[in-house]
């Protein structure tokens, strides 16, 4: 099977389970970097069958886990022949995603479509594909990974910021129909990390155009809530990985100070006072 680099190699890189509970299998996708590669490094540090998966799989090589596949969250075929090699999963990390910033008035509809492609429709590729065998052995944990955009719309992030949303409330959604079933779903809600994602290519559209100083606002004023400088990815692992094991896990994970923060402003303030001290905090003029 093309999907399965391993396959001749059984159990390589398997870890000893951790004493402290029986080893789950979970399949990660969007595992070349940041949170998702994080997150499979830390699931198999505890001693889980990690199945890390990627477009390209020769981005896995160098990571120690039970099987690496290919998987592209936005083609349904490889969606399905990953899911199939994977066998029984006790839990599903749906991290894939992608980003670009930029203003709604002059944003690419293809650029769009490919985020929406990506972050949600994968989303909703994957859990398709994954639900009905959990919802059959009676359990399971599917974490899909927003981010506080998907609760509070950041200018120049509005199609980033709408595919969240979207996953929240498919999330929502899904916690209820699944639940019945003993399935949990996790919203994992990720403030400001640093990752390769926060800094490939996600300020070109704004280049040049009017938008400009807004940016630089936003991106000094968003620092600001990370005074000691943006954490690593790890600190998403863990979380990540924690909501996995505990089942006592709420249905929304904040994950970070500025997370935390903004997302309880949100909670506790109408539309108008949560601008205002965003707008104070933020040092926003624009």
């Amino acid at each position: 099977d093309p999907t399965r680099p391993d396959a001749d190699q059984p159990g390589r890189g398997l870890p000893a389970p951790d004493d402290s509970m029986s080893a789950m299998r979970i399949l990660i996708t969007g595992c070349s970097t940041g949170f998702g590669r994080a997150t499979a490094v830390e699931a198999a540090r505890r001693g889980h069958q990690v199945v890390a998966t990627a477009r390209d799989v020769t981005t896995l090589d160098d990571l120690d886990v039970a099987e690496r596949l290919t998987l592209d969250v936005t083609d349904p075929t490889s969606v399905t022949s990953a899911v199939a090699a994977a066998g029984r999963l006790d839990a599903v990390v749906n991290n894939a995603g992608v980003d670009r910033h930029g203003p709604v008035e002059a944003y690419p509809e293809e650029v769009a479509r490919w985020i929406m492609d990506t972050n949600f429709w994968g989303t909703f590729r994957v859990t398709s594909a994954v639900a009905p065998g959990m919802r059959a052995q009676g359990s399971g944990v599917i974490v899909n990974m927003s981010s506080v955009q998907g609760r509070v719309g950041t200018p120049l992030g509005g199609v980033y910021s709408a595919s969240k949303a979207a996953i929240e409330s498919y999330s929502e959604s899904a916690h209820f129909e699944l639940g019945h079933f003993g399935v949990r779903l996790v919203i994992v809600q990720p403030g400001y990390f640093d990752t390769p994602m926060a800094t490939k290519g996600s300020h070109e559209l704004i280049d040049g155009t009017v938008y400009e100083e807004l940016d630089e606002q936003w991106s000094s004023g968003s620092d600001s809530l990370n005074p000691g400088g943006r954490p690593g990815p790890e600190v998403v692992a863990t979380a990540i990985v924690d909501a996995i094991e505990n089942d006592d896990t709420p249905l929304r994970v904040p994950v970070g100070d500025d997370a935390r923060m903004v997302l309880g402003a949100r909670a506790g303030m109408d539309d108008g006072e949560f601008e205002a001290i965003m707008r104070s905090t933020l040092n926003l003029t624009w």
